[in-house]
């Protein structure tokens, strides 16, 4: 069986998303088959009225805003009928109060436009903003709350995805496309009204011209959909790979991949085009036939108009104003196809987003949760047990098969064994990463499920395998289990892991910034970072999962001279291929196919003639060697 630990993710804060490390992509298959999480029916729009129900009131008066708008709007080819049918013949009589007072009002419509216009861009884009902001901040917390195992299947380059691109596509959505729809629907019934008031003729045959425009934009919603919802997977692959690739820069470089993932990210990025290609096609057919409906909608009101008015049966100033709100109505047509644009595309990206926070955790916290009892005798160790516990992986077949153990508090146990073994599972169930299948991880009694995540993460802390460090410096790095700590706590554990040294001989000391992931030291170094880390923050549990494998001889020889006063009345569980830091135990487990197969102290187990025996004495051999 084998362990997913060894595909590079070691739980915890290391996981940097599927395939990370590798650079490659060929081992996750298509890309695209993890992108589509399950929505439920009518979770993109409540999802869309969640982020609004906090600014129902700023809405409202936003909408209020963009009505007066549009009356003052509105307004103008009235003024101009006015003007044509009364001010010009009042002209021959002398009178100029007519022609005035439609220049006055078109100036102060024109001014009231302005003003309403602005304020409710203001409101509007403080609301756009405030929604924008709480969207990405649930995806960031939703996703850290999120299990081990989802983000084992589930990308960072996918949750980075839906966190920029597709959150900028609804941005667009709010700060553009809304108000555009909102502005045509107005548009819609104010004309509609002018027109039926001014000649009812004239009017129903305007409204009748809307029915082939409608049957257009409904056609273009369903092509589109299945365009933008492609559009959004596109560009989600193509952030994958880069994002995979960038991580991995270094295995790219020496197993030289970087013809075959420029063979993939070219596949990708075609893909990217052509759906961009197709958006836009789609596009090009809803404003050319938008147009064409427009056109023919207005010259046939032209000529039925004109028809009319050489019969005395309509006034001239009538037909000019609703020629002129005849293409007001229709300018904005190309504009609600630039909505519907940013619609099908906001749809698209808020669906993926309403599916990855639909995703519940995997360990989900406690209902009632409790609290440990009271240390024995002032000792900080636990008693851990393992009590008919059962785990399989998504993924794959059964890991532990039936496993019971227990792990007396103050005692350090190294556990070792083949890769796949089932080491690594036993850590992260104790970790808590992942809950047993069947039975339960007890500490001091109390099951793990049943303690709050704050109360267990103080109790129990790892130590993985491949130490990561966040930027910033190092005494930031040390100081992440407990941020509440002193320099000088800091600095004292630090020296009780044997890391002082070099850190008091970097450029700023404690004040080094590591840069990314601890890049500027050593993995070494790293590694004894992370160890000073777990001492101050001084858990009941301690869990070492292959920790020391990174460290050079002298280093781990450091790390095992501080073994004892680190460990001293902690209950700890050591992962362990170098059997150089099975010393330290108390007992040693060795695992087979998930099972407990050997179960004794070092000495007597390297004594015997078993498997660890056997272990052991090549581990010597070796040394001689």
């Amino acid at each position: 069986m084998t362990d997913p630990k060894k595909s590079g993710n070691t739980g915890g804060a290391a996981t940097t998303g599927g395939g990370a490390g590798t650079g490659g992509g060929a081992a996750t298959g298509d890309p695209f088959d993890q992108d589509d999480l399950p929505t439920a029916p009518g979770a993109t729009g409540a999802l869309l009225r969640s982020l609004l129900s906090a600014h129902r009131a700023r809405v409202a008066v936003a909408a209020l805003l963009l009505l007066l708008q549009q009356g003052a709007l509105q307004a103008g080819p009235l003024l101009v009928a006015y003007a044509i049918d009364r001010g010009v013949p009042a002209l021959g009589d002398g009178d100029y109060g007519p022609v005035v007072a439609v220049a006055l009002g078109y100036l102060l419509c024109a001014l009231a436009g302005g003003f309403f216009q602005y304020a409710f861009l203001r409101r509007a884009a403080r609301v756009n903003q405030d929604v924008l902001l709480d969207l990405r901040g649930r995806i960031f917390r939703h996703a850290q709350v999120l299990s081990v195992d989802f983000h084992e299947r589930y990308t960072s380059g996918r949750l980075i995805s839906r966190s920029t691109t597709d959150v900028e596509s609804l941005r667009e959505l709010l700060s553009e496309g809304l108000q555009e729809l909102i502005a045509v629907v107005l548009a819609f019934v104010y004309i509609s009204a002018m027109l039926l008031w001014l000649d009812l003729g004239i009017g129903a045959v305007a409204v009748a011209s809307f029915v082939p425009l409608y049957l257009l934009v409904r056609l273009y919603q369903r092509r589109s959909a299945v365009v933008f919802a492609d559009r959004s997977t596109a560009i989600a692959g193509v952030i994958v790979k880069f994002a995979e690739t960038m991580n991995g820069i270094r295995p790219v470089r020496a197993f030289r991949r970087e013809r075959a993932n420029e063979t993939e990210f070219a596949g990708l990025n075609h893909r990217h085009e052509r759906s961009n290609g197709d958006a836009l096609l789609e596009m090009a057919r809803y404003v050319v036939g938008s147009r064409l409906v427009a056109n023919t909608a207005v010259a046939g009101m032209c000529l039925w108009g004109a028809y009319r008015v050489a019969g005395g049966t309509l006034e001239l100033g009538v037909l000019a104003a609703a020629v002129l709100y005849m293409r007001r109505l229709y300018d904005p047509i190309d504009r609600l196809g630039m909505f519907l644009n940013s619609y099908q595309s906001a749809a698209a990206s808020l669906g993926k987003i309403a599916g990855l926070l639909a995703q519940e955790p995997g360990v989900p916290e406690a209902a009632a949760p409790k609290e440990l009892p009271a240390s024995r005798g002032g000792r900080p160790g636990r008693e851990v047990v393992f009590d008919r516990v059962r785990f399989a992986y998504r993924t794959g077949g059964e890991v532990l098969p039936r496993f019971d153990l227990t792990i007396p508090a103050g005692q350090t146990v190294a556990v070792v064994g083949a890769t796949g073994a089932g080491k690594s599972t036993l850590a992260k169930l104790l970790a808590r990463f992942y809950d047993p299948t069947e039975g339960r991880v007890l500490l001091d009694g109390v099951d793990l499920r049943e303690l709050a995540t704050p109360e267990l993460r103080r109790g129990v802390v790892m130590v993985t395998q491949e130490a990561f460090l966040f930027s910033g410096t190092v005494a930031e790095n040390i100081a992440i289990g407990r941020p509440d700590a002193s320099r000088e706590e800091i600095e004292r554990a630090a020296k009780a892991i044997g890391a002082h040294d070099f850190i008091a001989g970097l450029p700023d000391g404690y004040d080094t910034d590591v840069r990314k992931r601890g890049g500027r030291i050593s993995a070494g170094q790293r590694q004894l970072v992370a160890f000073a880390r777990a001492l101050l923050a001084d858990p009941a549990v301690l869990i070492l999962d292959e920790a020391t494998s990174s460290l050079d001889v002298p280093g781990e020889r450091a790390v095992q001279r501080a073994m004892d006063t680190v460990l001293a009345g902690r209950t700890a569980v050591v992962i362990a291929h170098r059997l150089s830091t099975v010393e330290i135990a108390d007992r040693v487990l060795v695992m087979e196919a998930g099972r407990i197969v050997e179960d004794g102290a070092p000495g007597e187990l390297s004594g015997g003639e078993g498997r660890f025996a056997g272990l052991h004495r090549a581990w010597r051999d070796s040394l001689v060697g």
